[in-house]
């Protein structure tokens, strides 16, 4: 064919395509090599098991590794400093949390990193309920007993926590300030310790993840007396909401969530979406998962975004409102 008849075909095939149509890419497959998973804490945790458990079914069914940088320290600033600093190329994805994402940037001085603007969210990965748990010697057996006994002596009820500014702390004065009760604080080096010093008797209460005190519950070192989510908890269908034991409205829980460097690519983004989507249904994950108190959920991008925001929001609301300060 000669160049003008073959220009002239050129400009008919453009002419005939339909109104509006503009050309078809193919997508850049992905992922095509190693994807490395930050997570900000330390081997063995709750949300380095929910990492590992989401990385073990990413690999699976992307056939790529995905692999654990765990990055602990500084009340997760650390690892969240190295995500948010890492190339947002879609091979450095974020394990995070509320306590990364809406707790530390509102409690600590200098955060090097921000929660919305450094992070392009991805997908939640899993929630867990706090259990509202006593000392059997404390004489309640429900949220209505524990307010009239708090009311009945303000200041005195001792609850434990993991630390200030923990998402265990931050259950409990979000009780104080729905209920109207006057509760002492005395937080603890880790929510192991925390648990010790109640099952020990050394504090009333506390308001512990699902995964760390379960065991106690069942076994009768501690009563567990309510769920802080809203609904029940599988594990302990018996125990109430709070919300359902008269604190209407009640609800906070440990969320953890995926998310990667501000500028990831969306088809990267995307891809990993669809398949956190598809594999928190995975029959697998769900009973690795729930064997530890958690609850696989996954969000699309924009709901995990509402989400930070929101809760972002709340705790600024309660840290002021409570003067919590930087430590």
């Amino acid at each position: 064919m000669k160049a003008g008849a073959a220009s002239r075909s050129l400009c008919c095939l453009v002419l005939l395509a339909p109104l509006g149509a503009t050309p078809s890419f193919a997508q850049p497959v992905y992922p095509v090599k190693a994807v490395r998973v930050i997570v900000p804490y330390p081997p063995g945790g709750g949300n380095d098991i929910i990492a590992r458990a989401v990385a073990d079914e990413l690999s699976k069914r992307t056939g790529q590794t995905f692999f654990i940088d765990n990055r602990a320290g500084a009340s997760t600033i650390i690892g969240s400093e190295v995500a948010a600093k890492s190339a947002p190329d879609g091979y450095n994805v974020f394990v995070s949390s509320q306590t990364t994402l809406a707790i530390v940037p509102n409690l600590k001085r200098n955060v090097p990193y921000d929660p919305v603007r450094d992070f392009d969210p991805v997908s939640l990965l899993a929630t867990q309920p706090y259990l509202l748990v006593v000392h059997p010697s404390l004489p309640v057996t429900n949220v209505r007993q524990l307010i009239a006994l708090a009311k009945a002596q303000p200041g005195k009820l001792v609850f434990g926590s993991p630390s200030v500014g923990t998402g265990g702390h931050l259950s409990a004065e979000l009780f104080k300030i729905a209920t109207g009760v006057d509760m002492l604080h005395v937080p603890y080096k880790g929510g192991a310790q925390a648990a010790v010093e109640v099952i020990g008797g050394h504090v009333s209460l506390m308001f512990a993840t699902f995964s760390s005190v379960h065991p106690f519950a069942i076994s009768g070192k501690l009563r567990a007396i309510a769920v802080t989510a809203a609904k029940r908890a599988p594990a302990l269908p018996q125990v109430p909401t709070i919300a359902e034991s008269g604190v209407a409205g009640f609800e906070t829980v440990q969320w953890i969530a995926m998310s990667a460097p501000r500028g990831t690519p969306k088809f990267a983004i995307d891809r990993l979406n669809a398949e956190i989507t598809a594999g928190v249904k995975s029959p697998d994950l769900r009973e690795r998962l729930a064997a530890q108190g958690y609850d696989p959920e996954a969000s699309t991008p924009q709901q995990l975004a509402d989400t930070i925001k929101v809760e972002y929001a709340r705790f600024a609301k309660l840290i002021k409102a409570i003067g919590l300060k930087d430590e």
